[in-house]
Formats: C-alpha cells, sequence, structure tokens
C-alpha cells in the first residue's frame, strides 16, 4: 500500500535543496572561518633554510593563539612576518629572548656572554657571521636550521613580537613526517 505524500513541485523541490545547501554552507562557514583565521593556519615551507627538520614543501599548521598567553621560547620554530617585507612570511627558530645579549662569533651563537647548546635540534652546526646584539623588550634573534642558507637576524636583524604569527604545532605532509613539532 503507498502513503498518499503530497506531491512537491519542481520549483519548490530545488527551493527547499537550495536552501539546505545554503543552510550546511553558513554553518560550515561559521565554524571554520574563526578556527582559520585566529587558532590556527596552514604555512607551507619554501626553501632550504630550516634543513634538515623541515624541508621544502612540509606543509605545516600553525598555532595562532599559544603566544596570545605566553611568550615565545628558546628553540622553538615561530612563523613570522618577514621585518622588511611584512607581505611575506618566514620560518625560523627563536635563539635570543627580549633583553638578552646575542653574539655570533667563531662559528658559535652566544647569549649574555655563554655559549648556546643547540644540540637538541640541531647536530655539528657551525654558525657563521660576526653579530652582537642587544634585544629589545619585545625583540626575538631567529635563525634557520640550515646556517649556511638562511637569511635570518644575521642579516636583517631582529624580530618584533608584534610580527609574530605563530609557532610551527603540527607537520601535516609529506605523511610518512606527519607530527607534533615544538615538543
Amino acid at each position: 500500500m503507498e502513503e498518499n505524500k503530497p506531491k512537491v513541485s519542481g520549483f519548490r523541490y530545488w527551493l527547499d535543496f537550495t536552501w539546505e545547501i545554503l543552510k550546511i554552507v553558513i554553518i560550515s562557514l561559521a565554524i571554520i572561518v574563526p578556527i582559520r583565521y585566529f587558532l590556527i593556519q596552514p604555512f607551507f615551507v619554501k626553501g632550504a633554510s630550516m634543513e634538515p627538520n623541515f624541508l621544502d614543501g612540509d606543509y605545516l599548521i600553525v598555532d595562532e593563539i599559544s603566544y596570545r598567553f605566553e611568550t615565545p621560547r628558546r628553540g622553538e620554530v615561530i612563523i613570522f612576518r618577514y621585518p622588511l617585507e611584512p607581505s611575506q612570511f618566514f620560518i625560523k627558530r627563536v635563539v635570543g629572548l627580549p633583553g638578552e645579549n646575542v653574539e655570533v662569533k667563531d662559528g658559535k651563537v652566544y647569549i649574555n656572554g655563554s655559549e648556546l647548546n643547540e644540540t637538541k635540534y640541531l647536530q655539528n652546526i657551525e654558525t657563521v657571521g660576526n653579530v652582537e646584539v642587544k634585544l629589545d623588550k619585545d625583540e626575538y634573534f631567529v635563525l634557520g636550521d640550515n646556517r649556511d642558507a638562511s637569511s635570518d637576524s644575521r642579516k636583517w636583524g631582529e624580530v618584533d613580537k608584534k610580527l609574530i604569527i605563530g609557532r610551527a604545532w603540527l607537520r601535516a605532509w609529506p605523511v610518512n613526517r606527519l607530527g607534533a613539532v615544538n615538543k
């Protein structure tokens, strides 16, 4: 026995269908847009300046919210706006913190006169250059992991905290290197 269902006209069917799709799109955007613009965002690594830890083409998820409640720590990998051209984004490792004296000489990095131990994240590294800087409040000294191929604070100076977008949080691509960063 068939049920007696009222037939919906073709126009009414498409109108209802379109309204349902529109509701799904609006709800999705209401969820996705705030997450994308205020919590996390994607970032593609370009170039060799962070090798061997981050390779050209790595796809990272950037945590944008942590630095609203805390400050970057030494050794963390951050994404920031390039101080000389703020429309560009860079990825580097935090080496010097606000108020510190950072010196690069004789292939080593010194913080307040003591040699910086970077063996937790880098092996057999030599930092070429001859730089000495006293960091102001809210300034950071950053270096690439591949010091020979990196344009960093040795060349263009300090990074102001207001230029920092966030910290590298998760490597999403390639799949064989999937995992958390800045542990």
